[in-house]
């Protein structure tokens, strides 16, 4: 294996873990699966913090810890803060993921996964 190709593979591992960090608690994974059931129009900070039982400050670290490894995107709408998902990074997680278990060693086969997701 060429140097570049290890070095930008192991930079990618760290991406991913980070990503895989960032949503490693039980209320930052309810974030990310609420903002995917309301994707692509997202939730204010309101609607999450009522759907999810959140108290403010401590969904506002969560957000921001979400926002930090671009699981999420912001943007403000006047006075309110706009949280959608970024579907385009978790595909790329999830890809990472698929590509070791489903193609190389069939340690799943692509069709369970399929299913999973129905």
């Amino acid at each position: 294996m060429v140097a570049s190709q290890s070095k930008k593979s192991i930079e990618q591992v760290v991406k991913y873990a980070d990503m895989f960090s960032a949503m490693g608690t039980e209320p930052r994974l309810r974030i990310v699966q609420l903002l995917l059931s309301a994707h692509p129009d997202g939730l204010v900070v309101g609607e999450i913090q009522e759907e999810l039982a959140i108290p403010k400050s401590t969904l506002s670290h969560h957000l921001d810890k979400l926002k930090a490894e671009d699981l999420v995107h912001v943007r403000r709408e006047s006075t309110f803060l706009h949280y959608t998902a970024n579907a385009e990074a978790l595909q790329e997680l999830l890809q990472f993921l698929y590509a070791e278990c489903c193609t190389r060693n069939k340690a799943v086969k692509p069709e369970q996964i399929v299913q999973i997701c129905k």
